[in-house]
């Protein structure tokens, strides 16, 4: 059950079918969620950055955990000062936090058939079993990718103007499913869709924020942007299991479980690929940056500068070690436990 300023949140419906739809459209028009949404878009964005050389306050004394797409965690507060995610275009980072403990999911969601298993993920080390759970909520990330170059941002039905497009149907789904469950979550911040879409200088809809951090102690959101040396551990290999749990069915419906609340430790679990996938790395690699994007985004245009990049450093891996036992030998996980500067050490 949805609530919105401590009060159980409905929305008119027709039908079934259209609940999702209903209840996502009265959100983004609550008063109290476009002024929560005002007040996070007023927050500036935090770089963070393990590395001084680029510039970034240095960091390296926060522990923090960082997912990738179609991964979640769940942080306990006493272990972990900080997780996050970014690189979000049409996807929806989801942050669970319950009240009383301070214990904190956070998923990136990418597909409308991730939801309903994942949120199940999410909430197996968050919920309180012998009592009632009163769950902190935050929705950050996609755009209206339904948008044409140059259109009113301002009208009314910005933020679900058609149904055919990523964003609004993963958000739709999200919300549908939450109040569904019997849980008590508190949606605090909104910001998705067109309340987190701005321009860019081809006059494209685009996200304004593709990323967040939050503060375990507290439960405060920050918008974030991380560099290649804060997105680990294991930054490729997890890029790839991204892309290895498609064709996998026991993935199917999923989120991907990498790291372990009670150690605090990450453990990737071995993932295989066929020989193809090297073969089509070796033949995407010859692609210009236009083609890659527009073959590989779902977002083409609003993708970060980084994007084509990190899908050659992918390919480049894939035709280097074309056999996934070369990576996981003897079918063993990647196992990676925090140092003492809170960093990640291969175990």
């Amino acid at each position: 059950m949805i609530y919105v300023g401590g009060v159980p949140f409905s929305a008119d419906s027709s039908s079934s079918s259209s609940q999702g739809n209903n209840t996502l459209v009265a959100l983004m028009e609550h008063p109290i969620l476009v002024s929560a949404s005002s007040s996070f878009m007023a927050i500036p964005e935090r770089k963070f950055s393990v590395s001084e050389e680029y510039g970034s306050e240095r960091t390296r004394q926060s522990k923090c955990v960082y997912i990738f797409q179609r991964e979640y965690a769940t942080v306990d507060p006493a272990l972990v000062d900080l997780v996050g995610t970014d690189e979000a275009t049409t996807c929806v980072g989801l942050v669970l936090r319950n009240r009383k403990s301070g214990m904190t999911s956070v998923s990136h969601m990418d597909f409308p058939n991730v939801v309903d298993i994942g949120l199940t993920q999410m909430l197996s080390l968050v919920v309180d079993h012998d009592a009632d759970t009163e769950l902190d909520v935050h929705l950050i990330g996609s755009f209206n990718d339904a948008l044409p170059q140059h259109a009113d941002i301002g009208t009314r039905s910005e933020s679900h103007s058609k149904l055919d497009r990523h964003s609004f149907r993963l958000c739709m789904k999200i919300v549908e499913i939450l109040q569904r469950r019997r849980e008590k979550f508190h949606i605090q911040t909104l910001h998705v869709l067109g309340h987190n879409t701005g321009w860019n200088s081809e006059g494209n809809a685009v996200p304004v924020f593709n990323g967040f951090l939050v503060e375990t102690s507290t439960g405060s959101i920050i918008p974030a942007s991380f560099d290649r040396t804060s997105r680990c551990p294991d930054e490729i290999v997890r890029r790839i299991r991204v892309m290895a749990s498609f064709g996998d069915p026991s993935w199917k419906g999923r989120l991907l479980d990498t790291y372990n609340t009670h150690t605090d430790q990450f453990i990737i679990a071995p993932c295989s690929w066929t020989m193809s996938l090297s073969h089509s790395a070796l033949a995407l690699r010859d692609l210009s940056d236009s083609e890659i994007l527009l073959n590989c985004s779902t977002s083409p245009s609003a993708e970060g500068p980084d994007f084509v990049d990190n899908e050659r450093r992918i390919w480049d891996y894939l035709i280097q070690h074309p056999d996934w036992r070369d990576t996981f030998p003897m079918k063993q996980p990647h196992i990676f436990a925090r140092s003492a500067d809170g960093g990640w050490m291969r175990q």
